[in-house]
């Protein structure tokens, strides 16, 4: 079925690679290249000009086959160990957990702030601990650093990557080169750690979560 949008379509597609099949939508736009994108929970979207012709559909298709693949497939089983974690827990249980680690991110992660803040630089005005749904931690032009509670849940070395990198945003409000120069000054290996929350931060349990 297709849906539109004003200048915008949507439509609902499967392609089939041998024995994988991935369901799509195709979203057709006034952008001038295209884009496909796989979510932590493994829809995948592919988007394409209005112009774009079945032959041009097909041959990125073809083109993408062992990326899409990958990491449709590695989304699924994400989402899969997600739901077994989730499934082994009473919802009593889940809230308890829950409540526990709000609590402990109260206290430790204003500590790592401390900790690096003599190594950033920069100014705050205040910390807020939340369950961002889309973020695992963001600075506003007011000085107001926000962090996600789930951190508490990632590796020590990651929570301590986010701190920096948001520390980091109170003297570089952007992600310029500057910015990510600042960030290695004080964590030589963040990239490491950037990978890890992009590569497994969906596998982290306890509520649901949509960085």
């Amino acid at each position: 079925m297709t849906k539109r949008t004003g200048k915008i379509s949507r439509e609902n597609r499967i392609v089939q690679y041998g024995a994988t099949q991935i369901p799509f939508t195709l979203v057709k736009s006034s952008r001038k290249t295209y884009a496909i994108s796989v979510s932590e929970t493994g829809e995948v979207t592919l988007r394409v000009p209005l112009s774009a012709s079945e032959r041009f559909i097909s041959s990125v298709l073809t083109e993408r086959r062992d990326w899409l693949t990958e990491h449709y497939l590695k989304a699924k089983e994400r989402a899969a160990k997600r739901e077994a974690i989730q499934d082994s827990l009473t919802p009593q249980q889940q809230k308890a957990l829950e409540h526990r680690y709000r609590e402990a991110a109260k206290d430790y992660i204003p500590r790592r702030v401390e900790h690096y803040l003599p190594l950033t630089g920069g100014h705050y005005e205040r910390i807020t601990i939340r369950e961002q749904k889309t973020r695992w931690g963001s600075c506003s032009g007011r000085g107001t650093l926000s962090f996600n509670w789930k951190l508490m849940l990632a590796p020590p070395a990651v929570l301590d990557y986010v701190v920096v990198h948001e520390l980091c945003h109170l003297t570089h409000m952007n992600h310029s080169k500057e910015f990510w120069q600042a960030v290695e000054r004080v964590m030589p290996d963040y990239k490491i750690y950037r990978k890890w929350l992009k590569e497994h931060g969906s596998e982290i349990p306890i509520g649901d979560r949509s960085k």
